[in-house]
């Protein structure tokens, strides 16, 4: 069985980004920060989570509201990253990286946001 947001080009983009994210947040647990970690790993399950949850919607109004979260949640990411980059914690090409991708998923949601209007 498969569910609808598996095919989703921006879930599999949102969740590959994700499990970056969980990398770094992995390395930031090593330093004994846990509360960055944590917050990186929320912020990053939270976009392919709204996304899947969204594709569950009954309406494509409810479905875009669920994507307007996810969108949020990359704007979140992409303020944790400049944090940790600021602090040392991450470097200036992982930060340019994590933005350029970020960039790009939140461009692709808007684009399918769009698509979803009734």
């Amino acid at each position: 069985m498969k569910f609808r947001f598996q095919d989703l080009e921006i879930w599999k983009m949102a969740i590959e980004i994700a499990d970056e994210l969980f990398n770094v947040a992995d390395e930031i647990d090593r330093r004994r920060l846990y509360r960055f970690a944590e917050q990186l790993r929320g912020a990053g399950m939270s976009m392919s989570n709204n996304i899947a949850e969204g594709s569950g919607s009954s309406s494509n109004k409810e479905f875009r509201q669920f994507l307007n979260i996810a969108r949020r949640s990359a704007f979140e990411n992409a303020n944790i990253l400049i944090l940790l980059k600021r602090r040392g914690l991450i470097a200036e090409e992982k930060l340019e990286t994590f933005l350029d991708q970020l960039d790009h998923l939140c461009r692709k949601i808007t684009k399918f946001r769009k698509s979803l209007m009734d």
